[in-house]
């Protein structure tokens, strides 16, 4: 209770400050979505950001100078997953590493005295890294990149900070933590119903909308699965209503409507324009 109290204050006196110059521009211009959000939105996401940038220990690795940028530009996707959500989930997240670019992971030591049964694993390279009880590592550019394209479906930010989530629950096994048991009856059985179609899709050859690295583990579902609520909702929505539901339910936004109305507003400022075009 004391700690939650000093928490408290603590988030009170950043907030009492203003935002830092530039780093609405950096939002802007490194965060796709930032302008799916309303005016409202925008601005909570702004004071989230601002408690993260603050909280955090931010290290740059590999020759990588920390700059806000950097720091902004993680700290706006991580929380456009929270933005309705308590800013507490992430308090396993401590410390933040990034490095300028992919990262390539060492195999897993044999240990001494192995007995290998088949060839050693191959190093790994790594956009990005989750450890339960450690650090998140972050390659600079896939975040960069990530941030800026809204649409692709792929967000390593998204998914390394979905992973944290996960992992409030104890082990990353693809489910967060829920409201209630029939919350969490209805998760199981729509991401294991989803899970097996997807693997049964595979097994065929057939493409499918969920990127195929979902069905690497149920965490992996749970990470990818954010991933394209986020960017491609309305797809989702169209393709996997059930699975969207269930992850609306969970994040407390609507993402499929947001990307319907920045669409629709797109479209009527190409019109405006083809008609300004026409009568030239």
């Amino acid at each position: 209770m004391f700690f939650d109290w000093l928490r408290r204050r603590r988030r009170e006196r950043i907030l009492a400050e203003p935002l830092p110059e530039g780093w609405r521009e950096i939002l802007e211009r490194n965060l796709g979505c930032f302008g799916e959000l309303d005016e409202e939105e925008q601005a909570h996401l702004c004071q989230l950001v601002q408690v993260f940038v603050a909280e955090k220990h931010w290290e740059g690795l590999g020759g990588l100078e920390m700059t806000d940028e950097i720091k902004v530009t993680v700290a706006g996707q991580a929380c456009v997953l929270i933005l309705d959500l308590h800013h507490d989930l992430y308090r396993q997240v401590e410390s933040i590493l990034v490095y300028p670019s992919t990262v390539v992971a060492p195999p897993p030591s044999q240990g001494f005295g192995a007995v290998l049964t088949a060839p050693p694993p191959a190093a790994m390279p790594v956009l990005g890294q989750a450890f339960s009880r450690g650090p998140l590592i972050l390659a600079w550019d896939a975040v960069r990149r990530g941030g800026a394209d809204a649409r692709d479906g792929h967000n390593v930010v998204f998914h390394e900070f979905a992973h944290k989530l996960d992992m409030l629950g104890g082990a990353a096994d693809g489910v967060p933590p829920l409201a209630d048991d029939e919350t969490y009856a209805r998760w199981v059985e729509v991401f294991e119903r989803h899970w097996n179609e997807l693997h049964a899709q595979q097994a065929r050859g057939r493409r499918t909308f969920l990127d195929a690295y979902a069905g690497k583990s149920p965490a992996e579902f749970f990470a990818v699965a954010t991933e394209q609520f986020f960017e491609q909702g309305a797809t989702m929505k169209r393709k996997h209503p059930e699975l969207y539901e269930v992850l609306r339910g969970f994040y407390r936004q609507d993402p499929a409507a947001r990307q319907r109305r920045r669409s629709k507003d797109e479209g009527e400022t190409q019109t405006r324009r083809g008609r300004r075009s026409t009568k030239r």
